[in-house]
């Protein structure tokens, strides 16, 4: 099982690597496309057990993100197509505020809200791989690789240093009927870990996430988005939890050999790309 996954991750990490790497965006646009698709459907089967919604509606997702690709790489370099304005002020605010208020009560709750159905909660999975698509695509076009890349690493920073601080610390579970590996120390850490990269690179690399941040305002300011975007990649991850707890599961599919599914390595990444998005827009 480890090969397997060391294997897997090499793999993944050589195809965003080469898709970084080259000259035209297409790649980047068409991983993201991909990754969000299979994300979609993997949420949506966890949600809902009609067949043909499972399969029409990331058909139709992936779709609409690659026409949309299209249009904005012919708008031009710098230059946004209208639709970009609906998506900026109305799809990814919405993605937002599904984050700061119905995610974490259900996760509270240990159940999907009263009027949150399966149904919604497909509608509700749209909504956010639409928007995390489309953050994580403006990020790249607009401010290049690098604050991708810096951006997706404070994310994987507060992912294993939660890990390591939880196994070497962790005494309080975060929360036992979502997710019992989840340790207030291991969350802790993750938040340190995470808002320190965050400041490291806005001082030392320039074209960095944190750098951008830093441009728009102080280093308290940097801190402070730093503890807010950690903070919500442990609402992602425990979101997810829930809908997997919900529906019987370990993983989310078998897509990723040795890692589960996509949604299961980008569950943290769901919440904060948008809210990343918006804070440079500050």
């Amino acid at each position: 099982m480890l090969g397997q996954r060391i294997l897997t991750a090499i793999v993944l990490l050589l195809i965003v690597a080469g898709a970084l790497a080259a000259p035209s965006p297409w790649p980047v646009l068409l991983l993201l496309a991909a990754a969000a698709g299979c994300a979609l459907w993997e949420w949506i089967r966890l949600v809902l057990s009609s067949a043909w919604p499972r399969r029409l509606v990331p058909l139709l997702g992936v779709l609409l993100m690659l026409g949309l690709s299209a249009s904005w790489l012919q708008a031009g370099p710098g230059q946004a197509p209208a639709w970009t304005a609906w998506f900026q002020r109305g799809l990814v605010p919405l993605a937002v505020l599904f984050w700061a208020l119905p995610a974490p009560a259900m996760v509270l709750r240990v159940q999907p809200l009263s009027f949150f159905g399966p149904r919604v909660l497909a509608g509700c999975a749209v909504l956010a791989l639409l928007a995390v698509w489309y953050a994580l695509a403006r990020i790249y076009l607009e401010f290049g690789a690098q604050c991708l890349v810096s951006l997706l690493a404070l994310i994987w920073c507060a992912d294993i240093a939660a890990y390591f601080t939880g196994r070497a610390l962790g005494r309080r579970k975060l929360a036992p009927r979502v997710s019992p590996g989840k340790t207030w120390e291991g969350a802790a850490g993750g938040v340190a870990a995470a808002t320190a990269w965050l400041v490291a690179t806005a001082w030392w690399w320039p074209q960095s996430y944190g750098a951008r941040l830093l441009e728009t305002g102080s280093t308290a300011w940097v801190i402070a988005a730093g503890i807010l975007l950690a903070a919500w990649s442990i609402i992602g991850d425990l979101f997810e939890s829930l809908l997997k707890r919900r529906a019987g599961v370990k993983d989310s599919s078998r897509l990723l050999p040795g890692h589960g599914g996509v949604y299961d390595r980008i569950d943290a990444v769901l919440p904060v790309a948008p809210a990343a998005l918006l804070l440079l827009a500050f």
